[in-house]
């Protein structure tokens, strides 16, 4: 069964205008009717799952598009594929946690005592 783009933002509570920036992005398909409407395979509620996940672990859409091909199953299994990009994110994110911390260990002592 395919979906409409209105059924896909109401299963997924994602809006409309966000399915179609992640269609232009490359991370979801669809085909177009004669009449221009938009049709979404019945498994694009797991991939847009996919997405928010991938998304809220802070990758970005060029990451992301790398890393679905590499999803297995409906839950969020990455296979060994992704590793070494998946590890290239994570150093990214260990070292901006760094920066941080340091700035907010030199806005703290820039605070006065007392």
């Amino acid at each position: 069964m395919e979906l409409r783009i209105g059924d896909l933002a109401r299963v997924t509570g994602v809006s409309p205008r966000l399915l179609r920036y992640y269609e232009e992005q490359g991370l979801l398909v669809s085909h177009r009717l004669s009449s221009g409407h938009r049709r979404y395979a019945s498994d694009a509620p797991v991939v847009v799952g996919h997405i928010r996940t991938l998304l809220a672990a802070g990758l970005t859409t060029n990451v992301i598009r790398t890393v679905l091909p590499c999803v297995e199953g409906p839950g969020l299994e990455l296979n060994a594929c992704v590793a070494d990009t998946l590890k290239e994110q994570l150093r990214g994110l260990d070292e901006r946690i760094t920066v941080l911390q340091d700035a907010r260990t030199t806005l703290a002592g820039l605070l006065p005592t007392g």
